[in-house]
């Protein structure tokens, strides 16, 4: 059968087979508001829905809001002001994408305790939960994107975007870099900041328009430089130096893997491979690409960064090497070099189409394949739970 190819090699098998969840959390939010709510909302979920289930929900939940957001503001124009002749989006489609990623965010927070409340807990949940997350991650900030629009008079322009989605996007993959080399998963502060903050986002501009955000703050200081600065700042205090600081203390206290330098930061390689192939295209595109169709070029990098996301959590859940290469920075490559060669904007175009095409269904092959080789290898099902006759 067509899904039927077997990804994970045997001591990927022996690695989940001792594997054993180890996270950290200390975020205020999380702890003291998010856990607690979470904890009563899952007493009203029926045990016999499996986690998974609810893990799955809530990605479509956000896979809609997504795809809404495409079909009626593809270009990133209904808020910009200075394209009058577009309709603004109407008032409910922020009231309803801020209620989509809410329904998200707590599904994706009760899947774990709807586990253990059914004795369900293991590798597989935690892979298909990283796995789908690694996705989401390229997806909500697009959504948000519609928020403020492509323009530079109020928002930022597809060029400052580009790196606004990489920050985001490295910043996720940092988490899994960490575990990979300390064993434990520290999970970020910013998490619950930025879901709350971006659902409240959407429900604010849902009450008062997408005009609430046309400001300008004395020295030029635009909606978009604050949501630049607040970002990257963000990154730069309360992800970048705590991951470099977990790591180093690994090595300290020897608590962590002691891999080699080389080995340490091998996981690295593939996501620096892309940006640089991303950042050269972008820079040497016939078409300007990234002005011309920004929503097929973040889709295609957020489709690619899941991919060897998901490498990387198969890699550290099961304790063995992570690949140093991805095979589809490959035809993102050869794209970038026949675009620069020829010269052909229409060309450049249709192939970024193919690429968005055919990296999104080999990726959906790779997920669902080592979904379904795991099920069989600890004998489950992912969207139900096995009676003990079973």
């Amino acid at each position: 059968m067509i899904f039927e190819k077997e990804y994970l090699k045997k001591d990927h098998l022996d690695g989940f087979d001792h594997y054993k969840y180890n996270s950290k959390d200390t975020g205020l939010l999380s702890i003291y508001v998010m856990h607690p709510f979470w904890n009563w909302v899952v007493q009203y979920c029926p045990k016999n829905i499996a986690p998974n289930l609810l893990t799955f929900s809530g990605f479509l939940c956000t896979c809609f809001m997504y795809v809404m957001f495409a079909a009626i503001d593809y270009s990133f124009l209904t808020s910009d002001p200075d394209v009058p002749e577009v309709n603004p989006l109407p008032r409910w489609t922020w009231y309803f994408a801020g209620i989509l990623l809410f329904l998200a965010y707590t599904l994706d927070g009760i899947d774990g305790k709807q586990a253990r409340r059914t004795g369900t807990s293991g590798p597989l949940g935690e892979l298909f939960d990283h796995g789908l997350d690694s996705y989401t991650a390229g997806l909500i900030p697009v959504a948000m994107y519609s928020i403020f629009s492509r323009s530079a008079r109020y928002s930022i322009p597809p060029f400052r975007m580009f790196f606004l989605m990489w920050n985001i996007l490295i910043n996720f993959y940092l988490s899994h870099f960490e575990k990979y080399n300390t064993g434990v998963l520290f999970l970020p502060w910013g998490y619950d900041f930025t879901m709350w903050g971006t659902i409240i986002t959407f429900l604010l501009t849902g009450i008062f328009g997408h005009e609430l955000w046309y400001y300008v703050f004395p020295g030029g200081i635009t909606n978009g430089i604050c949501v630049e600065l607040i970002l990257y700042i963000s990154a730069l205090i309360s992800n970048v130096p705590i991951v470099a600081y977990n790591i180093y203390r690994s090595y300290k206290d020897k608590t962590g893997y002691m891999r080699s330098f080389p080995e340490a930061v091998r996981p690295l390689i593939p996501l620096l491979l892309f940006f640089g192939i991303t950042f050269l295209w972008i820079l040497e595109s016939p078409s300007n690409v990234v002005t011309k169709d920004p929503r097929a070029l973040f889709f295609l990098m957020g489709t690619i960064f899941s991919n060897i996301s998901c490498r990387i959590i198969v890699a550290q859940m099961s304790s063995t090497r992570c690949d140093w290469f991805n095979w589809m920075l490959l035809p993102t490559l050869l794209v970038v070099l026949i675009s620069g060669a020829t010269q052909w904007a229409a060309l450049e175009m249709f192939l970024l189409y193919v690429l968005c095409i055919a990296t999104s269904i080999a990726h959906i092959h790779y997920g669902t394949c080592v979904v379904r080789q795991m099920c069989r290898h600890f004998k489950i099902n992912c969207f139900s739970i096995k009676k003990p006759s079973d």
